[in-house]
């Protein structure tokens, strides 16, 4: 993480000196704003969803007793279909069927707490500060009228660019 922030200030660096001795004016506010926000945007999603997977790895380490099946067989077979252990059960008929289903979809529903800690990514405060900041840069181009899209929209997407790239070295590092 530190490796790509350096990166990313020294991009950001770059481009204002060659744009500010370009005497490109929009161009260089554009630049800012944009690169600064959208890359607060990126680093702000990578801290919350980093977070997000320690903290499911470490509910991972406590798997529940009653779960029998492994991740490969569930994964396989999600409705147990193929289970050799179960013995050949007795046709039924439609009625029976449907509610059996219909009471596995409700264990199987997910409650409001197993559906709030997948938002918490979404919603944590590095990605809101980010996209307020991006949101009121925006703003503030609009209404002093120095936006302009194609440097704006530019240099929103290259830290996107950026990032990837040093994930992919990262990756290949590893």
């Amino acid at each position: 993480m530190r490796e790509t922030i350096v990166v990313l200030v020294i991009f950001d660096f770059i481009i204002a000196l060659l744009l500010y001795f370009l005497g490109a004016k929009y161009w260089l506010v554009n630049s800012q704003i944009a690169f600064i926000s959208s890359s607060l945007v990126m680093l702000g999603s990578m801290q919350s969803y980093k977070s997000m997977v320690k903290q499911r790895l470490v509910g991972a380490n406590s798997v529940s007793a009653h779960d029998e099946r492994d991740t490969l067989d569930k994964l396989e077979d999600p409705y147990d279909l193929f289970d050799d252990d179960k013995k050949e059960e007795e046709e039924k008929t439609l009625a029976e069927v449907v509610k059996e289903e219909r009471a596995n979809l409700k264990k199987s529903r997910r409650s409001i707490v197993q559906t709030t800690k997948d938002a918490k990514a979404s919603f944590s405060f590095y990605r809101l500060g980010a996209y307020g900041v991006l949101i009121l840069g925006f703003f503030y181009l609009n209404s002093n009228h120095f936006l302009k899209l194609i440097p704006y929209l530019s240099f929103l997407i290259l830290p996107t660019i950026i990032i990837i790239f040093m994930l992919i070295k990262q990756i290949d590092k590893n």
